[in-house]
């Protein structure tokens, strides 16, 4: 069982709620968590652990303590371009500004609110009771997780050159699913996941003399038909793999053919051997058929590639049982992996330890039970109730670091 002394007592609790409406209030888009990051150093120095930015708005903090075990816990800090419509009195009313200057709306509608909440409440319990424990924490505060860009900027900034190597990296997620309950996998945890632009050029004319043209719509229609065939054609059906056509844009006027034309897709596997079959079959059918139609080589540009994110049977199986007995049997529930996306799982195969993910409830009985349609991530009315779901957060991830650092 967890030491008493890694408790979350009510004075905690409270200022934990009190940050997590500080936090829900201000939100910052993806690689832009400046003022995010600069609260975090904040209360890192009050807590007396060392830390440093990392990748750009990421920051790290280090709890040492004595000899013993290294562990890592992750929290993600990006927030979406989404009006929020939740209703609460903490609302956010910020506003950022995309890559391309465009002014939008900013929510936390994915819940990293919540996740920074309840680590920075870990970090001040471990903080607070060193006799309880033996070892170092690295707390990782990770920015960019919505664009795949987070984890990629620290690595790439040296983060496990500047920080101590964990043996492990721990990691959790606020879900649609009731608060106080936690879901797990075993192995497979969350899919790959890879987002491409293609630009098919091809040769504008008027309308009434498409033999002048190569219609780039046309071409565009025969590859999305053609593309919707890899995963019912292509791969075993006992093998997960999904193909989404997202967006389709070319043209600006009825009567004229256009030169160019665009469209977005997103595929999420399981399997890095079918990733890999998969983007091959997209890329052979993309040439083909511009070929087919004599129109020049498309562009295919990568928007995001999102890793594996895969959960070590046997440190999962050994924190598991922690969460069943520090939670209850009843509310720590294995379930099926899902098919979205994190970029969590670099960190730990950057170099070569296992990790753990896992997903905590934010919705009470009334609303999983209610008639109403259940809020969901990335939703304008994501918001999860503060309680039991903040301090489930914090137990959860207090009992997995403890599981390796406790005494």
């Amino acid at each position: 069982m967890t030491a008493q002394s890694l408790a979350l007592t009510d004075d905690l609790r409270q200022r934990m709620h009190e940050l997590y409406r500080e936090l829900h209030a201000a939100p910052e888009l993806s690689m832009q968590e400046h003022r995010t990051a600069e609260l975090i150093e904040g209360r890192l120095t009050a807590l007396g652990i060392e830390n440093f930015r990392c990748g750009g708005s990421g920051v790290v903090g280090v709890l040492k303590n004595g000899d013993g075990p290294v562990v890592a816990f992750r929290a993600d800090t990006d927030a979406l371009p989404l009006a929020e419509d939740t209703g609460v009195e903490y609302a956010s009313t910020a506003t950022g500004q995309l890559d391309d200057g465009t002014e939008v709306p900013v929510m936390h509608a994915c819940g990293h609110d919540t996740h920074m909440s309840a680590a920075l409440a870990a970090a001040e319990i471990f903080a607070g009771a060193t006799d309880a424990w033996s070892g170092t924490i690295v707390w990782i505060f990770q920015p960019g997780e919505e664009t795949a860009a987070g984890a990629k900027a620290m690595l790439e900034d040296g983060l496990w050159d500047k920080s101590p190597k964990p043996e492990v990296v721990y990691g959790q997620h606020v879900m649609p699913s009731l608060a106080g309950t936690i879901n797990y996998s075993v192995g497979d945890a969350m899919a790959l996941a890879d987002s491409w632009k293609i630009t098919i050029h091809g040769q504008g004319a008027h309308a009434s003399q498409p033999q002048d043209s190569t219609d780039p719509i046309v071409l565009g229609a025969h590859m999305i038909t053609r593309i919707q065939t890899v995963v019912s054609r292509e791969i075993d059906p006992r093998r997960a793999a999904v193909v989404t056509i997202a967006t389709f844009h070319g043209g600006l006027k009825e009567n004229i053919i256009p030169a160019s034309a665009e469209f977005t897709l997103n595929v999420r596997t399981f399997d890095p051997a079918i990733r890999e079959k998969v983007l091959a079959s997209l890329r052979r059918i993309i040439s083909a058929e511009a070929a087919a139609s004599g129109a020049p080589e498309p562009t295919i540009e990568v928007l995001s590639q999102f890793p594996r994110n895969y959960n070590n049977p046997e440190a999962t199986t050994a924190v598991i049982g922690d969460f069943k007995r520090e939670l209850g049997e009843d509310n720590v529930v294995e379930v099926e992996p899902m098919m979205g996306s994190e970029d969590f799982g670099a960190l730990a195969e950057a170099i070569d330890v296992p990790s753990v993910f896992w997903m905590f409830g934010g919705h009470p009985a009334e609303v999983m039970e209610g008639d109403g349609p259940v809020p969901v991530n990335h939703s304008p009315f994501f918001a999860p109730v503060m309680e039991p779901t903040l301090s489930t957060g914090v137990k959860a991830a207090v009992t997995a670091l403890a599981s390796r650092v406790g005494k």
